[in-house]
Order: structure tokens, then C-alpha cells, then sequence
């Protein structure tokens, strides 16, 4: 009797983390037939259902303790942390028609992402994941978007403020940059979540600056009086005007041309990193669980044995960083996301950071590229960093999904993408691991242009992604459920001289009239001194050094060109294949403070001249359209021959070549850019 006691309790305490870190309800506010009743393929037709899900984490199990501020969290009886988050869930309403897949779109900024895609919002599309069979799923995982209740696609969640135990306001210095500024009055850009803890000006830091180089190196900096500016709102009262936290007011106004930026201590941050945590038990609750702790029934409970994450961006980075603190293991030491698609996401982000902005992209001084951003263990000996990698939690507890993970050009020019390929010296060729794929958009903008096949105009890239990404997709999907290989990896790399340093000499770029060069345009990873409560491995921690010194400037590598100013190195889309322009993955700021630096994700495009004449008129060295392509015939029957290529690498679905094509016949003839 005693043995059969004593193994009871092991199996108990055995059993406690699915007591202690779970969804433990889900509300569901409305389910209806989704899509005006339209059947998709052998899936047939899907229903949508919204709902709240209500969980509670652990604070003491070890796999919560990286959330940062954690140990400030309210308690409930139980001793755990609650939130609540949103959830958007579309599945068939035949679950037996589907295919077992469940795609969990991570949401960039609460919204539904991927729609240009893969077509997943509340407009089908072609209904390409539908088709599919695949159910697919979001939440709320963004500390500073709360909960939304009134019904939108926005997803929102309440996760918990952090105070000391006696009740007081937890603070910390935080800084903030306001750009391209006019009026008297300016919003604080983070004040959601970092409130000042004062509003008392002689207690914070305001300074304007002339200009400011991508390696923080400022000009023309003045110092603005505490008597010259409030935290206040003066659009409609003169200054000082009325109070108010989230506002900046300046007596004499802003100047467009100048670069602002502030220093104050905030209070009461939100406890970020639960999001993380909220969005690993929601899928796992979706993938493994029968019911909520009242009856209420998992809409998918039996029917789901493979699950796929896809982060675009912001929401990519999100992912890596999600992998990086290992959350893709659950209470249950289960797997959470056995496929990845971490797309156009080239670095990490402030998402478990005292007061950090998760809605922030790569601004100067903002937490991302300080942590790795390659996959496998690699000593940072530039900024005295210990081995690590993405996968070094994941892969110790046997957790770790099989990744596809693609850039575009301004991962490389503005996100710093660089270093996850060649470390941060960019002499060497970090290795991919075995579970990982990576693919490279020559010559695109963040996420693709608008494709097609008309000349287009000078600046507007539209050199697509979308095409590609569809067919990475499915081969992913066949690599998770049908252990299928993808293709092989496609970037550029240090080994074959594809991958160089970002200046005109290194690259190769031709000498273009009139046209921008790359010279001082890209990015650098600067090496920050947060100070010693920051976890650089880990991207985590708090930010005490505000703002942070620059201890090092670390150069990017960018992709070589061609003769045309095209990229090498990476996979071309069917109109880079058979190109109208240069399609440039980066586009210099053209004036004010940071002027030459990259444009915040951008991308150019540089059209050929139609005729030889014109070529040879304006000096440009690259041969123009009726050189390259004398009829339209010519260039559709290049077309036809690149488009077969593309479906043999199964870097292009079948459907996907023939509506590409008709869509360039359509563009040729009205255009009139090419006749036969």
C-alpha cells in the first residue's frame, strides 16, 4: 500500500504541469459558416470562429523563467499568472475533409498577416491555404495591444503589469526618437505601456540633432531647455498647454529637418514576454487538448497531428526570438510548431525587454541584432558573446521544427541579415543545420512588389515574392508530413563571392546616369552597452544604459550584382528572370537628418530604356529592352523557357507558371512595350 501511495503522488507531481501552465478557457463570442458559404477543393467550406482564450502560467516552472519581469506578475490564488488573448480560428466545418494541417499565423501589429501571400484574411483570395485543407489559426501575443472585444480581426492581448511586491511602480530610463516632425505637439511613440513615471521635464532629457550616420554618429546635437518643451498637449492650448503623458510639446515647434530624441524614467511596463508564452499554450492547447476546464470542447481535438508557424517581418522575428527562449516545447515537454516559415524576418526583437516597443522595426538603439540571429551555436568573438544559437534550447529538448526561412533585399540593408549568414565578422559561412532551408528574393522589396509585366516606373521595385514563397510553402508542408527534402538552399555566401561588402567597388554596380549608388546606404549592427541586466543571448532583459553607448560597428555583407545591377546569389522570380529593369533591394533616404541612409525597408527599381538609341544618348551601360528582347514573341518564349525552370526546382507551382504567363501576355499587349 505504501509503494502504490508513494507512486500515486510521483504521478501526481508528474502531472503538475498540466495543472499549473495551461488555457484553462476558451469563450467563444461567434462561429458561423466563413467565405459567403464557397467550397474550396476537396476541403468544402469553412466556418470562422472567434473567441477569448484565458490561460495561466507558472512563474516558478523553468520553462516561464526567461520571461522578463516575471517575478513582478500578479499572482491569483493558485499562485499563477493569468492573461487573456484572442484567437481567430478558420477551419472546415468537415474536419474530416482536412488535411491535418494547422496553420498558426503569428500576427504582425494584432492583424492578420500573409494575405498577399498565401490569401489567409477575411478575403480568400484564391484560396490557396484552403485549398490546401489546412485550418488556420491566430492570437493575440503583442503586450501593448490589448484584448479586442469588438469583434474585428484584431487580435489583443491582456497580459500582466509588472510592480513591486509592495505595490509600487516598477521603473526603468527609456528613450524615444520622433522623425519628420511638425506642429507644436508630437505623441510619444511608445507610450503605450512606458508611461513617464514624472511628468516633470527637469527630470528627462530632450535634444535635437542635425543628422545622425546608420553608425550613430550625430550632428548639430543641441540640448532643449526642460522650460522649452512638456509632456503635454499644446494643439489646441498654448504652451505649456494640458498635461499629458503620451504627448511631447515644444514652445517654439518642431522642424521637419531635425532629428529629436528623448530620455525619461517610465513606470508600470507590461510584462511582454507572457506573450510568448500565451501563444505556445493556445497552439498546444488547439493541437493536444479535448476540452477546457469547463466542457468546453477543442473545436480541432483529434484531428491535427501537424502544426506550422509562419511569422512575416515583424512576426518572423517574433518566431526566432519564440525558438531562441525555448517556448516551441510546452508544459508537457510536447512540440508546439513542427514546421517554421520564418519569412523576411532578419533579426530578432525587443518582445521580451523591459519597456521594449515590439511594434518597432530597426530603429537606432532598439534591441534585435544583439542576440544571434543564426540558427546554430557560434562564438560571437567580435562582441565577446558565448556560443549560442536559435536552436540551442529547442534542440535540448528534441523540440525543434524544420525551418524554411527566406529574406528579401532590405533583411540585408536594413535588418542587418547579414550576420545570421556570415557571423559578425563576414568572413566565413556559418553552416545551416540539417532541419533549416534558406532562401533568398534577389532584388526585391520587403515582401515583394506588386509583379507584372509593364515597364513600371522609375523607384516602385515590383519585383514579387509571392509566387516563390507559395511553392517554399508546400514544400515544407511535404517535408513536415511527408519527410518530402525541399530544395536546396539559395543565397548568397562569402564562399563564391556572391555575398560582399555593401559599397559600389565590392558589389559590382554599374555606373547607372542619374541613379543612386549603394555607398553608406546599409544598415550596420551596432554593438550596444545596455548594461548588466540585459541578457544578450537571449535578447531579454532590461535596458538600464539610456541611451545606449556604441562599443562597436559591425559591417553588413549585401549580395554582388550583375552587369545590370541585378542580384546574384539568390533565387530571381519569373520577371527578374527575364528582367525590364535593375530592381535594386535598397533606396537611400533622399533628405532630412538621415539622409543617405536606407529608407526603412525599402527597395528602387531602374528601368531599361526602350531602345538602343536612348541607351547610348544617356551613357547607360546596360543593354535596353529591343536589345534584350526584339519581339514580344522573343520575350514571352524566354518567359515560357524560365517559367519551366522555376516548376523543375519547385521554386514555382504549375498554377501558378500558367497564371504568371497569361498575366504577361495580358501586360504586353497593354503596355505596347514589345510588339512582334
Amino acid at each position: 500500500m505504501k509503494r502504490t501511495q508513494m507512486s500515486l503522488i510521483a504521478a501526481l507531481c508528474l502531472a503538475a504541469p498540466q495543472l499549473h501552465a495551461r488555457i484553462t478557457k476558451i469563450t467563444i463570442a461567434s462561429r458561423a459558416v466563413a467565405f459567403n458559404s464557397q467550397t474550396f477543393g476537396t476541403a468544402g467550406q469553412f466556418e470562422k470562429i472567434k473567441g477569448i482564450a484565458t490561460g495561466e502560467i507558472d512563474p516558478k516552472s523553468p520553462r516561464n523563467a526567461l520571461i522578463t519581469d516575471i517575478q513582478f506578475a500578479p499572482r491569483n490564488a493558485k499562485g499563477l499568472v493569468e492573461y487573456r488573448t484572442n484567437f481567430t480560428l478558420v477551419k472546415p466545418v468537415d474536419m474530416n475533409r482536412s488535411s491535418g494541417v494547422l496553420f498558426y499565423n503569428v500576427v504582425n501589429r494584432g492583424g492578420h498577416q500573409g494575405v498577399s501571400t498565401f490569401h489567409v484574411g477575411a478575403d480568400p483570395g484564391d484560396g490557396f491555404l484552403y485549398k490546401l485543407g489546412q485550418a488556420v489559426l491566430w492570437s493575440g501575443w503583442q503586450g501593448d495591444i490589448p484584448l479586442v472585444t469588438d469583434g474585428s480581426d484584431r487580435e489583443g492581448i491582456d497580459v500582466p503589469i509588472a510592480r513591486n511586491a509592495d505595490g509600487s511602480p516598477v521603473t526603468s530610463p527609456v528613450w524615444d526618437r520622433i522623425t519628420a516632425a511638425t506642429g507644436n505637439t508630437q505623441s510619444l511613440p511608445g507610450a503605450n505601456g512606458r508611461a513617464p513615471a514624472t511628468l516633470d521635464t527637469t527630470k528627462a532629457r530632450l535634444i535635437s540633432e542635425v543628422s545622425e550616420t546608420p553608425a550613430g554618429v550625430k550632428s548639430g546635437v543641441v540640448s532643449i531647455p526642460s522650460t522649452d518643451w512638456a509632456f503635454a498637449d499644446c494643439r489646441t492650448t498654448p504652451f505649456p498647454g494640458t498635461p499629458d503623458p503620451t504627448r511631447i510639446c515644444l514652445r517654439n515647434g518642431f522642424d521637419k529637418n531635425l532629428l529629436y530624441e528623448v530620455v525619461y524614467t517610465a513606470k508600470d511596463p507590461y510584462i511582454l514576454g507572457v506573450g510568448m508564452a500565451a501563444t505556445r499554450d493556445i497552439v498546444s492547447f488547439f493541437r493536444y487538448a479535448q476540452k477546457d476546464d469547463a466542457g468546453t470542447a477543442n473545436p480541432l481535438y483529434g484531428t491535427i497531428p501537424h502544426v506550422i508557424g509562419m511569422g512575416d517581418s515583424q512576426s518572423g522575428r517574433f518566431a526566432k526570438t519564440f525558438l531562441n527562449l525555448g517556448f516551441n516545447e510546452d508544459e508537457n515537454g510536447k512540440i508546439v510548431w513542427d514546421g517554421l516559415n520564418a519569412r523576411i524576418a532578419g533579426m530578432e526583437g525587443g518582445f521580451n525587454v523591459r519597456f521594449a516597443k515590439p511594434g518597432d522595426m530597426a530603429e537606432m538603439y532598439d534591441p534585435g541584432a544583439d542576440g544571434p540571429l543564426w540558427w546554430d551555436d557560434y562564438t560571437d568573438t567580435v562582441r565577446g558573446h558565448s556560443a549560442w544559437g536559435l536552436l540551442h534550447r529547442c534542440r535540448q529538448t528534441q523540440t525543434c521544427p524544420k525551418i524554411t526561412e527566406t529574406y528579401g533585399g532590405p533583411e540585408y540593408w536594413y535588418s542587418r541579415g547579414s550576420v545570421g549568414i556570415a557571423g559578425t565578422t563576414g568572413k566565413e559561412d556559418l553552416p545551416l543545420p540539417a532541419n533549416v532551408r534558406r532562401y533568398y528574393h534577389a532584388g526585391t522589396t520587403h515582401g515583394g512588389g506588386r509583379g507584372g509585366f509593364g515597364l513600371g516606373t522609375a523607384g516602385n521595385n515590383p519585383n514579387p515574392e509571392k509566387e516563390t514563397d507559395r511553392a517554399l510553402y508546400v514544400a515544407l508542408v511535404d517535408w513536415v508530413v511527408k519527410n518530402v527534402e525541399p530544395p536546396p538552399s539559395v543565397y548568397p555566401r562569402v564562399i563564391d563571392g556572391t555575398l560582399v561588402p555593401a559599397n559600389s567597388a565590392a558589389m559590382g554596380w554599374p555606373n547607372i546616369p542619374n541613379a543612386a549608388k549603394p555607398d553608406g546606404v546599409v544598415n550596420p549592427v551596432l554593438d550596444y552597452d545596455y548594461g548588466p541586466e540585459f541578457r544578450y543571448n537571449d535578447e531579454s532583459g532590461v535596458i538600464t544604459n539610456v541611451p545606449p553607448a556604441i562599443k562597436h560597428v559591425i559591417p553588413m555583407m549585401v549580395p554582388k550584382v550583375d552587369a545590370d545591377g541585378n542580384e546574384l546569389g539568390g533565387i530571381r522570380s519569373l520577371l527578374a528572370r527575364v528582367p525590364l529593369g535593375t530592381y535594386t533591394s535598397w533606396n537611400p533616404i533622399p533628405d532630412g537628418p538621415l539622409k543617405g541612409r536606407e529608407r526603412s525597408l525599402a527597395a528602387g527599381y531602374i528601368p531599361f530604356l526602350k531602345t538602343k538609341a536612348e541607351r547610348i544618348a544617356s551613357g547607360d551601360p546596360r543593354p535596353s529592352i529591343e536589345e534584350r528582347y526584339p519581339t514580344a514573341s522573343a520575350y514571352y518564349g524566354a518567359a515560357v523557357k524560365q517559367a519551366s525552370e522555376l516548376v523543375k526546382q519547385r521554386l514555382l507551382l504549375p498554377d501558378d507558371a500558367v497564371r504568371l504567363l497569361n498575366q504577361m501576355v495580358t501586360d504586353l499587349e497593354a503596355s505596347h512595350l514589345l510588339h512582334d
